[in-house]
């Protein structure tokens, strides 16, 4: 179900909240209070924490969310500038493992075959570890470098991922699975690119195409999941102030550069079905060069995080159930 924006719903008077939106008469929803059990109920309590978060953060926000229907397509809870084709930043490292895993599954590549990471491939002070080795040349499996790529971010790994996928057959698989906005940006170099652009619904629609199980094969779909819900994927923004088992029902990518902050990712029932899918990018806010958990977009996906799970913590999400292994710490030995 689709809302159209108009002047009933930026009073408060719908159920679909845009950027800079004030919905003055909507208490936001807290975790302590019950959860709603319908989606279009669910829908309104995200859009309104969506809408005094955003607003308090300031800005600019390009989103959309939506809650999963048994009964249909998906209720569309916020939809803010959802079709503008904006810098993805890391976010759009989902999209590279989209486009190497397609290659795994289609045999042209595997998980266990070895990339050579060579001082000259490395980004010198990038995010993640391969810069922080030291010594080089090595080689780490495939499955290594998309385990980088999306948990700590890894910025080098986006250069091994061109290693084995350049740049324009990585746009082209996109293009191919219906995401010919969601591409990154080639440069001279064909086995390297910046992580490029896309849109708050495509990457939406992406993502729900991955939990439905059209996107990639079960084991990559399951793999890339896997990564994406782990303890060690980024925890500042959605799933800050939750516990580990509440952190482990949520697939997050961030992205981060420049002004700009974004985050997408999908929020599974308790039994692993996807109930709520979200788009949430933004730039334009205070302290451009604060990183941290701190910056103004990031408290305010932190505030809206908790927020959203108890939305739909009532909720059955629809399609495919992705069980997570229970994750335990070691203490060595």
């Amino acid at each position: 179900m689709t809302i159209r924006l108009n002047r009933r719903t930026a009073l408060g008077l719908g159920t679909v909240a845009t950027a800079g939106t004030v919905l003055g008469a909507v208490t936001p929803a807290s975790a302590a209070e019950t959860a709603p059990t319908t989606p279009a109920r669910a829908a309104r309590r995200v859009a309104a924490s969506y809408t005094k978060f955003s607003t308090q953060a300031g800005g600019n926000w390009q989103a959309y969310v939506s809650v999963a229907s048994p009964d249909g397509p998906p209720v569309v809870a916020v939809t803010a500038q959802a079709d503008q084709r904006i810098e993805a930043y890391s976010v759009n490292k989902i999209a590279v493992a989209t486009a190497v895993l397609d290659k795994v599954d289609r045999g042209l590549l595997t998980l266990d075959q070895r990339v050579e990471v060579t001082a000259a491939i490395v980004v010198p002070g990038g995010d993640g570890i391969f810069s922080l080795d030291g010594a080089y040349p090595s080689s780490v499996t495939l499955g290594h470098v998309l385990a980088n790529l999306l948990t700590v971010s890894d910025d080098t790994a986006v250069r091994l991922c061109g290693s084995v996928c350049p740049a324009a057959e990585l746009n082209a698989i996109l293009v191919a699975k219906g995401f010919p906005n969601t591409q990154v940006e080639p440069v001279a170099n064909p086995n390297r690119f910046f992580l490029g652009t896309s849109t708050p619904r495509e990457t939406h629609d992406l993502l729900r195409a991955l939990v439905g199980g059209s996107l990639l094969s079960p084991a990559s779909t399951t793999f890339l999941l896997g990564l994406l819900r782990a303890p060690v994927a980024f925890t500042d923004g959605i799933r800050r102030t939750m516990s580990s088992d509440d952190r482990a029902r949520i697939a997050t990518k961030a992205g981060w550069f420049a002004d700009a902050r974004h985050e997408a990712g999908v929020i599974f029932d308790r039994s692993g079905a996807a109930v709520l899918t979200y788009t949430l990018f933004a730039d334009g806010q205070a302290n451009p060069d604060d990183f941290g958990a701190t910056h103004p977009a990031v408290q305010a996906r932190a505030s809206m995080g908790p927020r959203f799970l108890a939305a739909v913590d009532r909720l059955s999400g629809t399609g495919t159930a992705y069980r997570t292994t229970a994750r335990r710490p070691s203490n060595g030995g």
